[in-house]
């Protein structure tokens, strides 16, 4: 039996260490090394991380390469490409790399080539995506198409709405995207208001056609656009389906011609570039949608083949698990500086937290480390206004990752070096601070001196890229995709299960009959549930 990673020699390496440089502080690294902020840089396929302004030496970088190796991290990403059966706990392959995939390329799975597959659903996403851009796909009155409501939830929805705010800049401009995956009613009530049916498209993405959120929104969609336009045949001209279900499509009333489908080898968080992103691909068009999945595919060969300390997502999930497992920092806060990517954070806490949010190994053991840190985030300069005071001044670390683009996309004087010198600003102020003698020797009154140090020495990474264009949002995507899969690999876990979703979803269904009975029911939960019950049901309203 092989190791705990806890017991590797390389872990205790990197513990021992860790002892060795904690009270080292950033001021003194940079004071060292007078090329530290080029020489702790990294540039590949457009992007540059500049990993500088973290607690580590190049002694820390080389034992966490060292780890990676020890862990057999080239290994599993080999794996991953072809096709084994990673995803051990479900006996699935996992390979969202195909969805982005070039068609020339060959990705083998039990003996079929998948990349043809993928194709054929992206030439049928793109028939489809053309006729509703220029007005062909006609509603079932004769009007053309407005509005397209995404019904979803989790990977159906985060990744859409995610990839259709950041890439708006390229978005038809007669066309008005919505979003709905909260079951509860106001979701539906409030992406619809003022919405006309007969120019409205629904997109119900549900592999089973069977996810209870999205089929009960679905069904109240469906419902109210039959009403308003009088025919149970409207439903083919107004919803299409993003499924695997034939038999529960044809039932909902669309056409299988309507339906696009994906393997079961796509898991939900990692389905934005599958037929999911139906909705970005009615947006931005078709030859957009292919150079965001050619920026995917650029970061996905560059993760298979750069070497770990020259690989922009090795690198990055090290450093993540340096300060989460060695240095005790438990969250991590990305902070875009672009307005378009306000849902990026909200993105990449399911991306992260679903994938290794786990507390067993592969081989069901316990995990002796901490895994994944609670991500989070909200796009600068409004974080500066909330959230900032605490991680720069407060009793807890909160390592960032800052993402900038050199060129704005909606220019107003001189707006966006504005937004830039924050966000350079910011990490410098994280990094360095400010002394207790800085701040004397502003002539600060000295009862106030200690409220105005910063201590700094709060790591952090900046990535530059040129322009948010759909091969940068590609890469970006996979970047972070590939750095939750070196962690994970490392952990030793499953990245690309969930079943920490299952029970909160079968108690539910056992509580709805119990909400809804007309007579008193009996209850056999605790206490507290049985309370609450109780209560819901004698002060309900409707």
């Amino acid at each position: 039996m092989s190791r705990t990673l806890t017991q590797k020699a390389s872990w205790k390496a990197l513990a021992s260490h860790q002892k060795k440089i904690a009270k080292k502080h950033l001021r003194e690294l940079f004071a060292e090394d007078a090329t530290r902020g080029t020489r702790l840089a990294l540039e590949a396929v457009g992007l540059y991380l500049d990993y500088s302004k973290n607690r580590v030496t190049d002694k820390t970088l080389k034992l966490l390469v060292a780890l990676a190796e020890d862990c057999g991290l080239q290994d599993k990403i080999a794996a991953m490409f072809r096709g084994d059966r990673i995803n051990t706990t479900e006996n699935r392959a996992v390979l969202h790399i195909a969805l982005r995939s070039p068609r020339w390329q060959q990705i083998v799975l039990d003996g079929v080539d998948v990349v043809p597959g993928v194709h054929e659903v992206l030439d049928r996403m793109a028939a489809f995506a053309d006729q509703v851009r220029d007005g062909r796909w006609r509603g079932f009155t004769g009007k053309r198409i407005r509005h397209v409501v995404n019904i979803g939830i989790g990977g159906s929805d985060l990744g859409p709405v995610m990839a259709c705010e950041a890439l708006r800049h390229y978005a038809h401009a007669d066309l008005d995207f919505r979003f709905v995956s909260n079951v509860d009613s106001t979701d539906l009530t409030e992406a619809t208001r003022g919405l006309d049916p007969a120019q409205t498209l629904f997109i119900v993405s549900s592999k089973t056609f069977t996810t209870l959120e999205t089929m009960t929104n679905a069904k109240a969609a469906r419902d109210s656009l039959v009403a308003q336009l009088g025919s149970d045949d409207a439903v083919a001209r107004h919803f299409v389906a993003v499924s695997t279900n034939a038999d529960g499509v044809k039932a909902f009333g669309i056409a299988e011609s309507s339906m696009f489908g994906f393997a079961d080898w796509v898991g939900g968080r990692y389905s934005m570039d599958s037929a999911i992103g139906l909705s970005t691909m009615i947006a931005i068009g078709p030859e957009n949608f292919e150079a965001m999945l050619a920026g995917f595919h650029e970061m996905d060969e560059h993760f298979r083949s750069a070497p770990p300390a020259q690989n922009l997502p090795v690198l990055l999930g090290l450093l993540s698990l340096w300060n989460n497992d060695f240095l005790g920092f438990s969250t991590l806060a990305v902070l875009p500086y672009e307005q378009y990517l306000k849902r990026f954070p909200a993105y990449l806490q399911q991306l992260a937290m679903e994938s290794n949010g786990k507390h067993v190994t592969l081989d069901g053991e316990p995990v002796k480390a901490d895994t994944s840190p609670v991500v989070w985030g909200e796009p600068g300069t409004n974080g500066q206004h909330s959230f900032y005071q605490l991680i720069h001044q407060g009793t807890r670390i909160v390592p960032c990752d800052f993402i900038g683009f050199c060129t704005a996309l909606s220019p107003i004087g001189g707006q966006h070096d504005l937004l830039i010198a924050n966000l350079i600003a910011q990490a410098e102020a994280l990094a360095f601070g400010k002394t207790a003698k800085q701040v004397e020797d502003e002539g600060v009154a000295p009862e106030l001196v200690p409220h105005r140090v910063f201590e700094g020495n709060r790591p952090s990474n900046t990535i530059l890229i040129d322009a948010l264009t759909p091969a940068a949002l590609g890469k970006l995507v996979a970047l972070y995709e590939h750095s939750v899969f070196t962690q994970g690999a490392i952990w030793n876990i499953d990245s690309f299960d969930q079943w920490g979703v299952e029970l909160g979803k079968a108690l539910a269904s056992r509580v709805i009959p119990e909400l809804r009975s007309p007579h008193d029911p009996e209850l056999a939960h605790d206490s507290s549930t049985n309370a609450l019950i109780r209560r819901y049901r004698q002060r309900r309203t409707t």
